[in-house]
């Protein structure tokens, strides 16, 4: 069976309230569709990160989110995922300035993880950075996980 990471924004959409904004109205659907009938098909992994990203907020949102990924195997932030992180950094295919982004990847990637699950466009499921992130993880001798969101996941 495939393995999957959570990167925070997927569940934070499965958890939110329908937004009135269409796209994200529509990536709320699309997620609860993978969440409800594709999950199952995966072995499903979060982080340390991604557990800290989601307690943020409100305590009854985040109580909400935390709630959703009861059971669900926890990945350990290990040495090796925090260097390779800074070295996403500093070959700038990761800004400074997100750092939890770089994380998030470096993480999947040192624990061996098939794919990275994520709704963030802007650091980690960039058509213009994806290659430099593959190209990098590979360089650094670790297999790189596919970047997708729910919606390219649930065909």
């Amino acid at each position: 069976m495939k393995s999957v990471y959570l990167e925070s924004s997927v569940i934070s959409y499965i958890s939110s309230n329908p937004s009135r904004d269409l796209i994200v109205s529509a990536r709320q659907i699309i997620t609860m569709d993978w969440w409800t009938n594709h999950k199952k098909e995966y072995n499903i992994f979060v982080s340390e990160l991604t557990i800290k990203e989601i307690s943020l907020g409100s305590d009854a949102q985040s109580k909400k989110r935390l709630s959703l990924i009861e059971g669900v195997e926890v990945l350990e932030t290990t040495e090796n995922a925090k260097k390779l992180a800074k070295i996403l950094i500093k070959n700038r295919v990761v800004p400074k300035t997100s750092a939890e982004d770089a994380l998030h990847i470096a993480i999947s990637a040192v624990q061996n993880i098939d794919f990275l699950l994520t709704w963030n466009f802007k650091h980690i499921n960039n058509a213009n950075t994806k290659e430099k992130i593959k190209h990098i993880i590979e360089k650094n001798d670790y297999n790189s996980p596919i970047l997708c969101s729910p919606e390219e996941l649930n065909r």
